[in-house]
């Protein structure tokens, strides 16, 4: 992985993100202040999105159930090939060259609802879901299923926003062969309480830019977000994000960056635990698999051309999944 972080044990202060108001008939404000978020930092809220704070509430009432199941009862949908289902704590990888083991979190992913009998579920990234059995959680899938659906319109909001300001016609993003077929997947995240020491290569999650076009995050009132502006600066300097209510924190991924032609960059993140319990709940939207992530006509030039050549989506994907993830096998060997 080409992101990596050098240790720093300080961070100077608590972020000041934008705030981006989804209900805001003024849409060119909303275009600025998201371009002024993208060129300063990649990351900031979205509020008055649509999804009721008593479902939000909800879905995280449900996600803790889930985690509070049994190992055993966990492991019986550990994720698959095609990232559907369990992720162990330090399944995940994110930062190598720092970080001492995996990740100190579980997770649990749901994509878009594939039928084995659909041409598209042959496709990485695409297919059917694994779920926890109705018996142990009744009306859980439904839960999920719904938030997964809402979460998508609200990404499909946010793209009009960011198509705006790269000159772009708003519904840019929003054609089948990117987000109208999206690789978007939900995924539940547990921080167990472990207390983070980047001196001594423990984080929550290692740092790391996200891999697709946008992602949504929502958590609880527990802190534990940092962002580094900078991810090149030397020594790196790292800045909390405070979780806001009833917001989704939404930041850049790398397909963004890829597209823009580094005009809007991918922001370098990772979670410390301080010894709290945490969750939160992310929404990763990528384009559509066989997408071709190219350089926007409108951010080259004569002199600026493309920085990056151009890539399917799902190679990108494919090839940052298994940089970061363990190896199924491992799991399987363990059960022998």
């Amino acid at each position: 992985m080409g992101n990596q972080s050098t240790p720093s044990p300080q961070v100077t202060k608590f972020s000041a993100l934008n705030c981006i108001d989804l209900s805001n008939p003024d849409i060119n404000q909303s275009v600025e202040l998201l371009k002024q978020a993208c060129l300063d930092s990649g990351f900031f809220y979205v509020v008055n999105h649509g999804i009721s704070q008593e479902f939000m509430d909800q879905v995280f009432v449900q996600s803790r159930e889930f985690f509070s199941l049994p190992h055993e009862e966990k492991m019986k949908i550990l994720r698959n090939e095609k990232h559907r289902g369990y992720t162990p704590v330090l399944d995940e990888l994110l930062d190598p060259e720092n970080q001492v083991h995996g990740d100190y979190k579980e997770g649990y992913y749901i994509g878009v609802e594939k039928g084995e009998d659909d041409l598209d579920s042959k496709k990485p990234f695409y297919g059917p879901n694994r779920w926890p059995s109705p018996d142990v959680l009744p009306g859980w899938r439904e839960t999920m299923e719904k938030f997964h659906r809402e979460a998508l319109q609200v990404g499909k909001e946010v793209a009009k926003i960011i198509a705006l300001a790269l000159d772009l016609d708003a519904n840019f993003f929003d054609q089948p062969q990117m987000l109208g077929e999206p690789i978007a997947t939900l995924r539940l995240l547990h921080y167990e309480g472990q207390v983070s020491d980047p001196l001594k290569g423990l984080y929550g999650a290692g740092a790391h830019t996200d891999y697709g076009l946008i992602t949504l995050l929502t958590t609880d009132d527990i802190p534990g977000l940092q962002i580094c502006k900078d991810r090149d600066a030397k020594p790196q300097i790292w800045e909390d994000v405070s979780p806001l209510k009833g917001a989704f924190i939404v930041n850049l991924g790398d397909m963004l960056e890829r597209w823009s032609n580094c005009v809007f960059k991918s922001t370098l993140h990772r979670v410390l635990g301080n010894g709290q319990e945490r969750f939160s709940i992310a929404y990763f939207l990528e384009p559509s698999h066989d997408c071709l992530v190219e350089c926007l006509p409108t951010c080259k030039s004569a002199t600026n051309p493309p920085k990056f050549p151009p890539i399917l989506c799902c190679d990108y994907l494919t090839k940052r999944y298994n940089d970061t993830h363990a190896d199924l096998n491992i799991y399987k060997k363990r059960e022998t």
